[in-house]
C-alpha cells in the first residue's frame, strides 16, 4: 500500500512539504509502451541475423538506448551493446541481459512479418529465423529500459542493459557470447549486485512466467572424437580395422555412464551423440569415423565424473577394436555452467512478479536440460542472478505439442510481450532502492 493510501485510511493529513516516494505503476508503464515494444519485436523478427553477425540488430538497439538517455557502448564481443543509466543517487547496481542472435532456420510460420532473411552457416546458404524468441527478449528489454528511464526519479542506483550476441554459439573458429563479453571487460567499471535474464518458451502458456531457485537449466559440454582404423574392402573386413564398429560401440556403451555409473538420485544427466560421420561408399571400410555429442548435468561433481568415465571408456573401447582415438572431451571453449538461480534473490523476484502478474501468473518451473551461456555473466561479475521463463503458447493450444524453440514453426503469442515486460520491470524496480 502506498504512503498516501495509508495516510488516508488513518485520517491523517499530509503537509504540502511532505516528500512521498510514489511507486511506479508497472502495468500503466508497460501499457503506454506496448505498441512500440510490439513493433520493435516484429522488426527484429523480420530482419534476423546470425551469431556474431548481428550488425544491423545491434545498431537498432544502440539507437533506441541513446534516445532514452543511456550511456551506450557498442562493439563488445564483436556486436554486443551495453547501455548504462544512473539515477543520480547511490544504490544497488542491476544488470539485465537480452540475447540478440537468430538461428540458421528457414521460417515456416505464416506471419506478415515472417523472416525471408538468408545467411551463411557452415559454408552453406541458409534461411535465418528468430526461432528461439530472442526478438522478444530484445524488444521487452528495451521496453524495460524505456520505463526505467521514465521513472529514474523514483528509484536509486544504476542499471546496465546488456544486449548479447552469439548466445546460440559462435561460428567455428570464433569466440563470442557471454564469455567473450566478460573477457573483454564488460564488468570492469560496472560491477552489478545482481543480474536478471529471461527466455520465452512454448513450454508454458501465454500470460505466465516460470521460475525456480537453484539449477534451472543444465550445464553443457560439447564432445568430439575421431576413431582411426584401417581402410579395407567391405568384402574382407578382417584385413582392416573398422572405425565404424568401434565408434558405434562407444555410442552404445557410453549410455551406461548415465544409466549405471552416475547417482541419478542426486540430479538428472543426459549424454547424447548427435553426429556420426564415416565413410563414402557402401562397400568400403573407411580409415576414420567421427562422433560429436553433448553432456548435460546439474551437478559439477557428476559432470566431472561423466567426462572422466567417457574418456576412459572411449579409449579402452577403441583399443579393444584395434583402433586409436583422438578426443576432445570436452571441447575447450564450448562449455556452459549450470544456470543457477540464487535462492534468496529468486524469492525476492518471485514476490515482485506475483505482485504484478498475480499468484496464478507465476509458475514453478521445471528444470530444463537445455543450456545457456547466461551464467558466464554471473560468474564473471561474481554476482547472484535470476533467470526465468516466459510462456509464449496461445491459450487453448497444448504446450506439449506446440512447436518447440528452434523449430521452423516456433510461434510466440504476442501477449507474452506484456507479461515479459511487466515481470522484468517489476523485479527491476523492486530491486532498486526507492528514492529518498
Amino acid at each position: 500500500m502506498k504512503l498516501s493510501m495509508i495516510a488516508s485510511a488513518l485520517g491523517l493529513a499530509l503537509s504540502s512539504t511532505t516528500v512521498i516516494a510514489v511507486e511506479p505503476d508497472v502495468s500503466a508503464l508497460v501499457n503506454d509502451r506496448l505498441d512500440h515494444i510490439t513493433q520493435m519485436r516484429r522488426d527484429f523478427h523480420q530482419y534476423p541475423e546470425l551469431s556474431n553477425r548481428e550488425v544491423k540488430t545491434a545498431a537498432k538497439v544502440a539507437v533506441e538506448l541513446k534516445k532514452l538517455g543511456y550511456t551506450v557502448q557498442t562493439g563488445i564481443a564483436h556486436t554486443g551493446v551495453v547501455g548504462i543509466l544512473d539515477s543520480g543517487r547511490p544504490g544497488p547496481k542491476l544488470a539485465v541481459r537480452a540475447d540478440m542472435d537468430a538461428l540458421p532456420v528457414a521460417e515456416e510460420v505464416d506471419l506478415p512479418f515472417a523472416s525471408k532473411a538468408k545467411g551463411e552457416y557452415l559454408g552453406k546458404e541458409t534461411g535465418v529465423m528468430h526461432a528461439c524468441g530472442h526478438d522478444v527478449h530484445m524488444a521487452t528489454t528495451l521496453g524495460v529500459a524505456s520505463a526505467l528511464a521514465a521513472t529514474r526519479d523514483q528509484w536509486s542506483g544504476s542499471v546496465m542493459m546488456i544486449f548479447q550476441p552469439a548466445e546460440e554459439g559462435s561460428p567455428p573458429g570464433e569466440e563470442g557470447g557471454a564469455p567473450l563479453m566478460v573477457k573483454e571487460g564488460i564488468f570492469k567499471d560496472f560491477k552489478p549486485d545482481a543480474i536478471f535474464g529471461m527466455h520465452v518458451t512454448s513450454t508454458y502458456p501465454v500470460g505466465t512466467v516460470a521460475v525456480r531457485p537453484g539449477g534451472i537449466m543444465a550445464s553443457s559440454d560439447t564432445l568430439r572424437m575421431v576413431l582411426h582404423g584401417r581402410q579395407t574392402h567391405g568384402a574382407t573386413p578382417w584385413r582392416g580395422i573398422d572405425p565404424i564398429v568401434a565408434a558405434a560401440d562407444i555410442v552404445m556403451s557410453a549410455q551406461t555412464i548415465v544409466s549405471r555409473r552416475l547417482d541419478l538420485n542426486k540430479e538428472p544427466a543426459v549424454l547424447t551423440f548427435g553426429i556420426f560421420d564415416a565413410g563414402q561408399r557402401f562397400n568400403i571400410v573407411p580409415d576414420t569415423a567421427s562422433l560429436q555429442g553433448t553432456l548435460r548435468t546439474f551437478d559439477a561433481g557428476m559432470r566431472d565424473q561423466a567426462l572422466a568415465e567417457l574418456r576412459n571408456l572411449a579409449e579402452h573401447v577403441a583399443k579393444a577394436h584395434g583402433a586409436s582415438i583422438d578426443m576432445q572431451v570436452p571441447v575447450e571453449g564450448n562449455s556452459n555452467p549450470v544456470t543457477y538461480n540464487d535462492p534468496a534473490l529468486t524469492a525476492r523476484v518471485i514476490a515482485s512478479m506475483k505482485s504484478v502478474l498475480g499468484n496464478e501468473g507465476v509458475l514453478d518451473a521445471q528444470r530444463w536440460t537445455a543450456s545457456e551461456d547466461f551464467p558466464h555473466l554471473g560468474i564473471g561479475a561474481d554476482a547472484p542472478s535470476v533467470y526465468f521463463f516466459v510462456g509464449g503458447t496461445s491459450k487453448g493450444v497444448d504446450t506439449e505439442t506446440a512447436p518447440a524453440n528452434h523449430s521452423p514453426r516456433f510461434f510466440v503469442d504476442e501477449g507474452a510481450l506484456r507479461t515479459a515486460t511487466e515481470a522484468m520491470l517489476q523485479a527491476s524496480l523492486d530491486f532498486l532502492q526507492p528514492a529518498r
